[in-house]
């Protein structure tokens, strides 16, 4: 469970209107949004169990296509983590 800003500031979020998608997000029933009991501006974000079951299909869709490209020698584990840490710069 985190704010709204703290998607942005953590890196997990990249664009500029996260309100506007979270609302999206929370409208599909991906995920809940709460406001916080100490300070009533901020929102308290977290996966539904619906975004929870995609968050995890994603993961293995990750997993399956980075193993992949290790066994046919397209990228070791050395290249996926420069390619990863020049993205997440």
């Amino acid at each position: 469970e985190v704010t709204a800003g703290e998607l942005k500031s953590r890196g997990y979020y990249q664009g500029s209107n996260v309100s506007y998608n979270l609302k999206k997000l929370v409208e599909m029933g991906y995920m809940h949004h709460q406001r916080c009991e100490i300070d009533r501006r901020s929102v308290r974000v977290r996966l539904t169990e619906k975004g929870r079951y995609i968050r995890d299909v994603v993961a293995e869709l990750f997993s399956r296509h980075a193993d992949g490209m290790e066994h046919k020698g397209v990228l070791g584990d050395a290249g996926i983590e420069d390619i990863t840490r020049s993205l997440k710069r």
